[in-house]
């Protein structure tokens, strides 16, 4: 699908508040609603658009600790990589999981509770996925950027 500016200055004031009516969005990238919403629409069907969601202050909303996660399996079959892509999906505390290039295999990203909470989760659930050659983990102990607003490609 093609984009131009105004389809870039649409996605980019979504991604900042995705919450706009479509007269606000309208007036922030000056156009007319109509044709805006007929943009919004066609950005949704093509798949570039999503979906829309709340961004909820995860210390707030009690899961205060982020933890990386580098996995490196012990070996790369199909049922090896199905299994533990599997197991990944299914646990709530893994907000995200990158296939990675390099000394590890998979990077995750954890929000949880405590350290308590941290040690039950890779005891119980994640050194229970058949496969795992090594698991490092690292806590962030600040956020320096979080940003919801992709750049635009060059």
């Amino acid at each position: 699908m093609g984009l131009d500016a105004v389809d870039f200055q649409i996605i980019r004031e979504l991604q900042a508040d995705g919450r706009l009516s479509n007269q606000d969005l309208a007036d922030r990238i000056r156009l007319s609603p109509s044709p805006c919403l007929r943009r919004v629409r066609r950005l949704e069907e093509a798949g570039l658009i999503r979906g829309y969601t709340a961004v909820v202050d995860q210390v707030g909303f009690g899961l205060p600790i982020t933890v990386f996660v580098r996995i490196r399996l012990e070996r790369h079959t199909r049922e090896i990589v199905d299994v533990f892509e599997d197991h990944v999906g299914r646990i709530e505390h893994i907000q995200d999981c990158y296939l990675m290039a390099g000394s590890s295999d998979y990077l995750l990203r954890v929000v949880i509770e405590n350290l308590e909470a941290y040690e039950s989760l890779v005891r119980h659930r994640i050194h229970a996925i058949p496969g795992i050659a090594s698991i490092e983990s690292s806590f962030a102990y600040g956020s320096v950027k979080q940003s919801k607003v992709y750049p635009r490609p060059a």
